[in-house]
Parts: C-alpha cells; sequence; structure tokens
C-alpha cells in the first residue's frame, strides 16, 4: 500500500480543504477526478467523535443479535424434528445471514470510526461478503413469506410442494444467487473504475454508494437494476401478507386486537417496514444526489444514517419479533432455561 501518497494527499487536501467545502456541499458538475479527491477530503477530515457515534448502533445490535441468534439457531439445528420442517430451515439460513451481516458491518464500521486503511483487495472483499449476506437475508424473508403463503392457502398440498429436501435445495439457490447477484455488480464496478488509494483505503460503504452514482453507465445500470431487484423482493413480501390478510379475513382470526394471528401479523408487517423504509431513503437520497438536489456531503451523512442504523434493525429485531413467535422454540427455549434452573437448584445427595 502507498502510505506515502496517502501522506502527500493528506498534506495537500488540509491546504485546500476549506477552498473546496463550498464546492463539496454543492457536488455540481464534477469530473471523476475532483469527485474522488473531494470524498478523500471527507474522508480524512471527517469528526472522528462523529464517526464513533455511528459505530454505538451496529456495536448494540450485533451484541443483542450475538445474545440471541446462536441460541435460535442450537434449537433449530439440535432438534430433529424441528429442523426438518421447511419453515425452520428458512428461519435458520435467515438467521445465519443476519448474524453474518451483523458481524461484517459492525467490523467495518470500527475499522471506519478507528481510520484503520485496508487494502483494496480487502476492502472488496468485505463489502463482497457483506452484499452477500444482505441478499442472503432479503430472498430469505422472502421465502419465508411465500411459505407462510403456501402453508395457508394450500395446506394439503403443503407437504408435497415443500418438502424438506427441496427446501434444502431451494435455500442452496437463495445461497448461489446471493453470491451471484453482487458478485457482477462488484465486477462491472472493478472494471469501470480506477480507485484512487485513499478513497478504497475508507472503505466505507456510503463512499462506494457515491462512486457508484457517479460512475459509468454500466455501473449505473448496475445500481438501479440492483434496486429493482430488492423492490421486487419488497413488494412480493407486501403482496403476499395482503392477499393472507384478504383471504382469511373471513375466518374470524381477526376478530379480536389482541389475537395471536393479529399480534403475529402486525410483528411481520413491522419487521416489513424496518427492511422497506431504509431502502427507500437510499433510493430517495441517491436519487436527489445524482441530481444535485442535495450536496455530496449531506448525501454522504444521510447514507452513513440509513446504513448505521436503519439498515441494522431489522437484522436484530426479525428473531425476538419473529423468531421467538415460533411456539416450538419458545417451548425449546422456556424447557431448556428449566432444565438449567433445576439443575442449579437440586439439592445435594445426603451422606450415607
Amino acid at each position: 500500500m502507498d502510505f506515502s501518497g496517502c501522506a502527500l494527499v493528506k498534506r495537500a487536501n488540509a491546504t485546500a480543504y476549506y477552498q473546496r467545502k463550498t464546492e463539496f456541499n454543492s457536488s455540481s458538475n464534477l469530473d471523476d477526478t475532483s469527485l474522488y479527491y473531494l470524498l478523500e477530503e471527507w474522508a480524512l477530515n471527517s469528526s472522528g467523535t462523529n464517526m464513533k457515534m455511528f459505530l454505538i448502533p451496529p456495536v448494540v445490535c450485533l451484541v443483542a443479535g450475538v445474545l440471541i441468534i446462536p441460541i435460535i439457531l442450537f434449537v433449530i439445528f439440535s432438534r430433529f424434528s424441528i429442523r426438518q420442517e421447511t419453515r425452520y430451515m428458512l428461519l435458520g439460513n435467515a438467521l445465519l445471514s443476519d448474524l453474518i451481516y451483523l458481524l461484517f458491518y459492525t467490523l467495518l464500521a470500527a475499522l471506519n470510526a478507528a481510520h484503520v486503511h485496508l487494502p483494496k483487495e480487502a476492502c472488496v472483499l468485505l463489502l463482497f461478503l457483506l452484499a452477500v449476506a444482505y441478499c442472503g437475508g432479503l430472498f430469505t424473508a422472502a421465502a419465508i413469506v411465500l411459505d407462510t403463503y403456501i402453508a395457508i392457502l394450500f395446506p394439503l398440498r403443503y407437504i408435497a410442494i415443500l418438502p424438506p429436501s427441496r427446501t434444502k435445495k431451494i435455500i442452496v439457490l437463495l445461497w448461489m444467487y446471493s453470491g451471484a447477484f453482487p458478485g457482477i455488480f462488484f465486477l462491472v464496478l472493478s472494471s469501470t473504475h480506477s480507485f484512487v488509494p485513499c478513497v478504497m483505503e475508507t472503505c466505507s460503504v456510503p463512499v462506494i454508494l457515491i462512486l457508484t452514482l457517479n460512475g459509468t453507465d454500466a455501473v449505473k445500470l448496475c445500481f438501479w437494476l440492483s434496486t429493482t431487484v430488492v423492490f421486487l423482493c419488497l413488494s412480493l413480501i407486501f403482496c403476499c401478507y395482503a392477499i393472507l390478510y384478504f383471504k382469511t379475513k373471513q375466518s374470524g382470526i381477526w376478530e379480536s386486537i389482541c389475537s395471536r394471528a393479529s399480534v403475529t401479523f402486525l410483528m411481520h408487517n413491522t419487521v416489513l417496514f424496518f427492511y422497506f423504509f431504509p431502502l427507500l431513503a437510499l433510493f430517495v437520497e441517491s436519487f436527489l444526489c445524482v441530481n444535485i438536489v442535495i450536496g455530496l456531503q449531506t448525501g454522504i451523512w444521510v447514507s452513513l444514517t440509513v446504513c448505521n442504523v436503519l439498515m441494522i434493525l431489522p437484522k436484530v429485531l426479525f428473531p425476538f419479533l419473529y423468531g421467538l413467535r415460533y411456539r416450538e422454540i419458545s417451548a425449546s427455549l422456556k424447557s431448556m432455561v428449566r432444565r438449567k434452573h433445576l439443575h442449579l437448584v437440586s439439592p445435594a445427595p445426603s451422606p450415607s
């Protein structure tokens, strides 16, 4: 890595920072070179305190996720009757994807807050794994909704449509698509950009988003296609929930607002909202930034807020609002706690 080159950039940017600040905030008619150096200035002159404040939400969510997700995964994979059901296999896959996402994103946020410079290859690898984990969680969430849709509307044919063997193949396909989908995007991005080293050393998701939105037509096309696919997945989830509601409305399970069906439906839609709203916010911010309605610096701070706060919330809410709603999982957890409690309070054997 060329640290001397980065040091020269730091010194040059330190002398020119205030002269370029107005241009940075307007971000109008920037060529690639100007954009790269303005991004370097943001990375080198941004307040360390502000960056460390953005580290708090990922760390808190990671701690909460580590406390609950491995326990649910242990319950699923340790009991044969549970791990052979489609809904639990999909749930375990979603939780695993979310845990991987939390781990990698918190690591990336910690490196950025500590101003640790990464080689380009390490940065690309981290971003790729992050994208794979996010796509895996999103695609699995859509598969969970489709599974619920089939189970409720076609109960007699459910086993024939989704046996455990077919579910395992679906999970493998989900991971293949989760790897191929961002892989194509990263190949296009790397082949059409010659990154300035100090920009890539920052390895910040908002910086990569800005570079993408100001990249070549091929990169922009990949970005908007990716956005379209994500919104199609979320629209599929929303449509399935809406159809389930109207199909079961006459059955009477929605009469009481405190019924299990109503509470479960509310929790599922809460998770859906937290998946949908951050992506919508990123879409609006990207559109405004590309059309120069907001400044470059404002766009980066908005992206930081969305990525470090809003996009990781559903990852930690999912096991609490969704996973623990399953009776078998909650009953297994309660039995494990009871056995541990009885083991701790059991009296010692009397001496003979």
